[in-house]
């Protein structure tokens, strides 16, 4: 079994740094990049780039909302169209900053609050899909396995990676719990690779309630900003590497 290991990172600004993003590229085989919308700008942006090519870790870009207050995670009404275009402007910064550091960007995979309401809302999902397809067709869209993202690009023909969360919760539906509600957030090492391993095993994800749900993936995510992300992402690639699961970055699949 061949699986990826990827983390949003580059989501410091300015004077502020945002998690170990150099531990972490130790670890993960592809890196998200924030592109300044929600987090990161460009010097911290190229910084990461740099960082994850000396590393040989793929590279995406991560675009949010316009939210750098709220670290993306406040919910935005947007005119898909709009959206769109706030898509499209920040995969362009990421790619125009990676041609100076000389590496590819090779997908898209949408932050926080964005993702989650594109993983329900066929139009937020077609947006995003849009906007990668209108720059570069060949980028590959990272979305959440079973959402509306993964049926955006399928219908926009896009090449897809489907993403499950090793240190997330998720409801009955297949979504990604809430952060507002206690638990969401898997902190401790040891639980989070211990359900690595059965996702990967078992290809189904266990929701808050004990609901087993099947899911095909592809990816398994980590976030960067926790403060135990780095630990969670070391435990969840040696236990999968033990279970004799092959660690790829995002290139070798879709």
């Amino acid at each position: 079994m061949r699986l990826n290991i990827n983390a949003d990172l580059g989501e410091g600004h300015g004077a502020w740094d945002i998690g170990d993003d150099a531990a972490l590229l130790d670890v993960v085989a592809s890196a998200n990049i924030a592109c300044g919308f929600h987090a990161g700008d460009p010097t911290v942006m190229r910084r990461t780039l740099e960082a994850a090519k000396l590393r040989g870790v793929s590279v995406g870009a991560h675009p949010g909302f316009p939210d750098l207050g709220g670290f993306g995670r406040r919910r935005i009404e947007m005119d898909p169209h709009e959206l769109e275009n706030a898509v499209a402007y920040q995969i362009g910064a990421l790619t125009a900053l990676a041609t100076l550091v000389g590496v590819e960007v090779t997908h898209v995979k949408a932050h926080g609050a964005l993702s989650n309401m594109a993983a329900t809302r066929d139009d937020y999902a077609m947006a995003i899909g849009r906007a990668i397809r209108g720059v570069d067709p060949t980028l590959r869209y990272l979305a959440l396995a079973g959402s509306a993202m993964e049926r955006a690009a399928g219908e926009l023909g896009l090449p897809l990676v489907r993403e499950a969360f090793a240190d997330r919760h998720y409801d009955d539906e297949g979504n990604l719990a809430s952060r507002a509600l206690a638990g969401t957030v898997i902190r401790d090492p040891a639980e989070a690779a211990a359900r690595a391993v059965a996702m990967a095993r078992e290809g189904a994800i266990v929701a808050m309630s004990g609901r087993r749900l099947p899911v095909a993936f592809d990816s398994l995510c980590v976030h960067g900003d926790e403060p135990t992300a780095v630990a969670v992402a070391r435990a969840c690639r040696k236990a999968l590497e033990d279970a004799g699961v092959e660690i790829a970055p995002i290139p070798a699949f879709a």
